[in-house]
């Protein structure tokens, strides 16, 4: 018991002196370091998939879920966006892979008062999925280029 107590402590005291994580390259990840601030990168995400055949479907804020507990930590947020026709395609392809929909893009603001966008390829969340064959992996690609035209227009100067 007291083992745990002084590893829960000595957690407590080494995250609270860590500084900011930065997002590190991860399998399947996309990351755009952008030269906006957090409010502007909401914003660009949401007219970059407006603009694009995807919709914006979910929105999570680990930053708004903070506030409403009083606590108060950087910008952060999951959009979660797909449409019905890809949606059709993928479970016609596979029925398992359809708890990977919505695909998710990743906002989170840096010590330094920019943002960045971050998701993991269509290709690679959609890759354990083989009973979907040629026409997942299809799918698949396809979103890769369209979460790509999405990041580009929304993390453009």
């Amino acid at each position: 018991m007291f083992r745990r107590l002084a590893a829960a402590a000595l957690l407590v005291a080494t995250a609270a002196a860590a500084p900011a994580q930065e997002l590190q390259p991860l399998d399947g990840w996309v990351i755009h370091a952008t030269p906006h601030d957090y409010a502007t990168l909401v914003d660009r995400v949401d007219a970059a998939v407006e603009a694009s055949p995807l919709n914006v479907v979910t929105r999570a804020s680990a930053t708004v879920g903070a506030e409403a507990i009083g606590e108060t930590i950087p910008g952060n947020m999951v959009v979660g966006v797909y449409a019905a026709p890809f949606a059709v395609r993928m479970l016609d392809a596979s029925v398992q892979a359809g708890i990977e929909a919505p695909l998710r893009l990743y906002l989170t603001e840096n010590d330094d008062g920019t943002a960045t966008l971050s998701y993991r390829t269509a290709s690679f969340v959609f890759a354990p999925y083989d009973d979907g064959g040629g026409a997942l992996d299809e799918l698949a690609a396809e979103l890769d280029g369209i979460l790509e035209q999405i990041a580009a227009a929304a993390t453009a100067d």
